[in-house]
């Protein structure tokens, strides 16, 4: 069990979790999480919320391979907003900020969000690390290479569960000497692998519990998924797919789902909880 500290209240992740995805985009990859108004956002958070996400995780610039990279203004212009709404509209969400702007994460935090996930371990923004020990909330710690943009060129790897544990492992040590000691460890599937890396990784997710964290999953709709079914994200098969290998995740170890499709997760975990009791 994990108690992370959210400014005064609690997360506690005794049970598997699931995290909704809230894109304040135009341009996410998969055409159903693309959102433009708060009111948009506001019916999507309630149907996430009603379907069972216990974490609401809400990000103004798409990460896919090749997106076209928002300075800190504009992202902050998409997502503030939004973020001041779910926390007015829904006080009892957790909200996750999905940037890597260490000015954006800070004004995001004031605005109403919990978390800051990160998908550059700090390396895209040097004053990441020191913002987020500042405001003493928890940290999604990512891997990824290189960037957005250059990503999926730098897929190269001696031995892709070790490089990527020992790169948790070193970054999570630089988190704790910050003073950053409430983590969630992501191994990062899609950022920098191979559909072959991402199968490699999920079957060895169960490793990654070596950094005594608690273990995000986020593999929904992902290419490797889609791909390997010949299909496309919108698909109903990508959806079965990302199903199946929720739970693939979950028998591994996975803590918490990231997620597009909430009410097809919450019922993985359920499942699972009936297969596993206790």
């Amino acid at each position: 069990m994990f108690s992370l500290n959210c400014q005064g209240r609690l997360l506690v992740v005794d049970k598997p979790l699931v995290m909704g995805i809230l894109n304040i985009t135009p341009d996410s990859f998969y055409t159903g999480s693309r959102f433009r108004t708060v009111d948009e956002v506001l019916r999507r958070a309630e149907q996430m919320l009603n379907d069972g996400a216990r974490i609401l995780d809400m990000g103004g610039q798409s990460t896919r391979p090749g997106s076209v990279k928002l300075d800190p203004a504009e992202e902050g212009e998409r997502v503030l907003a939004p973020i001041e709404a779910v926390r007015r509209h829904f006080p009892e969400v957790f909200i996750s900020v999905d940037t890597y702007y260490a000015s954006v994460a800070e004004a995001a935090v004031n605005a109403g969000a919990d978390l800051v996930n990160d998908i550059s371990a700090g390396t895209l923004d040097e004053n990441m690390i020191p913002a987020v020990a500042r405001l003493q909330v928890p940290y999604v710690l990512m891997h990824m290479k290189g960037s957005p943009q250059t990503m999926q060129q730098e897929a190269r790897y001696t031995d892709v569960t070790r490089d990527v544990l020992d790169f948790l492992a070193q970054k999570k040590a630089e988190l704790n000497k910050a003073g950053i000691k409430d983590i969630l460890i992501d191994p990062g599937f899609g950022f920098g692998k191979t559909p072959e890396h991402n199968f490699t990784l999920l079957r060895n997710l169960r490793v990654f519990q070596l950094l005594q964290a608690p273990l995000l999953l986020g593999i929904s709709r992902k290419s490797f998924i889609w791909k390997t079914l010949g299909v496309t994200p919108d698909d109903a098969l990508s959806l079965q797919g990302s199903t199946a290998l929720h739970m693939a995740g979950l028998m591994n170890g996975a803590a918490v789902l990231r997620v597009h499709d909430v009410k097809e997760a919450v019922g993985a975990i359920r499942l699972y909880s009936s297969l596993y009791p206790g």
